[in-house]
């Protein structure tokens, strides 16, 4: 196990917080900069959104003139009705009647004397029923001059127009969110990818300063935001942005005073939302921080819970409990019922508006300003205006939250990979292999460490030896391993694989001639055959069966309800020990000429421990081996035991001559058995 830097752990809440991006616009202008490939799409979606948005600014427009003309053919003609009373009234005056012609209509002498025969009936302020029924006794050339009448033909142009212009917005709506889905898709695939090719790339140092849930969260969590956002957000605030300036043109178009009317009264709306949402944001930052508090303490208190009842510091803990509960009970009120007046508030703008509408609207219309076709526009208008608002707040926010994903996603694409292999031509076959290997003064440091971990390091290891490394905690045992296994590149020094040095060998060829067995086992999901193969060519059912029997772990998986063929997992009840054999199957079948053992029996009891340092004789025969152990009862057969201290090689020999030495060793050796 290398020795790590790894941050502490913060807890965090199960809501999702928002971050910040460091740099807002370089992160966006990155994001757009990685996003070329897609720009055409891109292109043709923003298009779309905002010619979707322009129909329908232009649509409010078209209603007024459709609601002006169906609203000509529910009352009377009043200019003909007052034309024809003004002729009627100077043909009495000059005392000679006369046929009247009015749009093309001819109201004769005798119609006309009955025309005002009814008006005198009627009186000055006539009802709007009576005079309707009264209209409907008159001649028919005085009904076909004053009579309502809807000019179908145009009101079904209107209408047809009005609906292709919805029709057109939303399949352009529709073809841009499919654009705009596509995109943020691949795009998504194509982030994806290259992290994993990156993370292949990336040397070990990397994964050592960093916690593998913070690199887990780039993949899954950062690039989904980018995904989403860029799927909703983009478009919608394009669209938004159209909408609320096309509107507040369009409005000043129409008239003047309505259109300050509408926008005043939303905005004086929208004034009183800021106000509730700029005080709210504390609550919702402390609803996320006090959640991130319970659910690490409740974490901390039942991953450590035999200690806590040990202790018996239960009754401490459900204080604290209680605490942190009651805290996120009082900032999740707070937070919920700010977040739930905003509905009401959106509606009450909205609402406000239509009705400074509608009052305004009506006393313009009674003067003769404005037709009532005008104030069913801008009611349509106040819905336009208010709704982006809130949309550009909403995408802003987003955005806020892509360019914070953006950085860490990028920031990971970014990072230093390893050195390039492409000019590495040597090669070593594991099946030719003799298995010599020579350290020759080899030096190491970590970057961020003052002073060298591994400094002048020099040992020999002939082809079947059992070579043992050990050594304080520290001493650079694991870090000679990682260097052997070329995981880390020396800063001097050179490591030999039977005369070949380690840098004329690529990463690959250096993996393939080695098995590890470490002390954390790792099972993948599959089943147990599938477990131990693990990504080994050509191996027959036989040939693993063989080797479970060497290692003695047949018995135990012929016990399982499949046998070989069990489903297993990292989180299945298989005890320390057959997960260590399992790992040390796994090794016989790659039969690689070189054996690292790390740390192999130190998870497992001490009967469990004789069956695994069989199963470990029988894997290191015929093989190099280096062993790792802090129980040195384990390594007493080995061939050659180096003693390490600061980075060091203090100490070396077979287990005899370093006891009879009297020094680091046996000190080492010696001190398990003291009381």
């Amino acid at each position: 196990m290398t020795e790590r830097n790894n941050k502490p752990r913060t807890p965090r809440g199960q809501g999702f917080s928002t971050e910040k991006a460091k740099d807002f616009k370089s992160a966006i202008q990155r994001l757009f900069r990685e996003l070329k490939s897609f720009r055409i799409l891109i292109c043709i979606a923003l298009l779309l959104a905002v010619l979707s948005s322009i129909l329908s600014i232009l649509a409010p427009n078209r209603l007024s003139d459709l609601t002006d003309e169906i609203s000509k053919g529910l009352v009377v003609k009043k200019d003909n009705l007052q034309t024809l009373t003004t002729e009627i009234q100077t043909n009495l005056k000059s005392g000679k009647m006369q046929d009247i012609t009015i749009d093309d209509t001819m109201v004769s002498i005798e119609d006309q004397q009955q025309f005002m025969q009814a008006m005198q009936e009627l009186g000055e302020n006539p009802d709007a029923n009576q005079m309707y029924q009264k209209i409907d006794t008159l001649p028919a050339s005085i009904q076909t001059v004053i009579k309502p009448f809807m000019d179908m033909d145009k009101i079904k142009a209107i209408a047809l127009f009005l609906v292709g212009l919805y029709l057109c917005s939303s399949l352009f709506n529709y073809i841009q969110s499919i654009c705009m889905t596509t995109v943020s898709n691949k795009f998504a695939k194509s982030l994806r990818s290259r992290i994993s090719r990156k993370i292949n790339t990336l040397p070990l140092k990397y994964f050592d300063k960093h916690q593998a849930g913070d690199t887990l969260s780039r993949v899954t969590n950062d690039v989904d935001t980018i995904a989403q956002s860029m799927n909703q957000s983009l478009a919608s605030l394009v669209s938004s942005i159209t909408l609320f300036i096309g509107t507040i043109i369009m409005m000043f178009v129409t008239n003047w005073i309505m259109a300050i009317t509408a926008i005043v009264a939303s905005l004086l709306g929208f004034s009183g939302m800021i106000a509730i949402l700029k005080n709210s944001q504390k609550y919702f930052l402390a609803r996320q921080e006090e959640l991130g508090n319970l659910n690490g303490h409740i974490e901390e208190t039942f991953s450590g819970l035999n200690v806590v009842k040990a202790y018996n510091g239960k009754k401490e803990s459900d204080q604290k409990f209680q605490l942190y509960n009651q805290r996120v009970c009082d900032a999740n009120q707070k937070s919920q019922f700010l977040s739930g007046i905003m509905m009401p508030m959106m509606n009450f703008v909205g609402n406000f508006g239509y009705v400074a509408v509608c009052i305004v609207g009506a006393l313009l219309t009674m003067n003769d300003v404005i037709t009532f076709g005008v104030i069913v526009a801008f009611i349509s208008y106040v819905r336009l205006f208010t709704s982006p608002l809130s949309q550009i707040a909403q995408a802003m926010t987003s955005l806020q939250s892509t360019a914070a994903a953006s950085e860490r996603v990028f920031e990971f694409v970014d990072e230093p990979e390893m050195a390039d292999q492409s000019h590495i031509t040597a090669h070593l076959d594991k099946d030719k292999v003799k298995g010599d290997i020579e350290f020759q003064n080899v030096v190491f440091q970590y970057d961020g460490n003052d002073k060298p971990t591994i400094n002048g390091f020099t040992a020999s290891a002939k082809a079947g030896q059992k070579i043992a490394i050990v050594g304080p905690t520290g001493a650079g045992k694991t870090t000679m391993v990682n260097l052997l296994m070329k995981f880390y590149d020396i800063k001097s020094g050179d490591i030999k694989i039977d005369g070949v040095s380690i840098h004329d060998l690529t990463r690959e060829n250096v993996h393939e001639l080695f098995t590890m067995v470490l002390q954390d086992t790792w099972l993948f999901e599959g089943t147990i055959e599938e477990n131990i193969i693990y990504n080994q060519p050509n191996v027959t059912e036989e040939k693993v069966r063989e080797v479970c029997k060497e290692v003695g772990l047949d018995y135990f998986i012929r016990t399982l309800p499949h046998g070989y063929h069990a489903q297993i997992n990292e989180n299945d009840s298989v005890s320390a020990g057959q997960r260590q054999l399992l790992t040390i199957a796994r090794g016989m079948i790659k039969n690689a000429p070189f054996l690292i053992l790390d740390e192999a029996t130190s998870n497992v009891d001490t009967r469990t421990e004789e069956l695994v340092q069989k199963a470990m004789d029988k894997l290191t025969e015929g093989r190099t081996s280096f062993i790792i152990a802090h129980r040195l009862s384990t390594i007493r057969n080995a061939d050659l035991i180096l003693v390490m201290k600061a980075g060091n090689i203090v100490e070396q020999g077979n287990h005899e001559q370093l006891m009879a030495k009297q020094g680091a060793y046996a000190e080492l050796y010696n001190s398990q058995f003291e009381e």
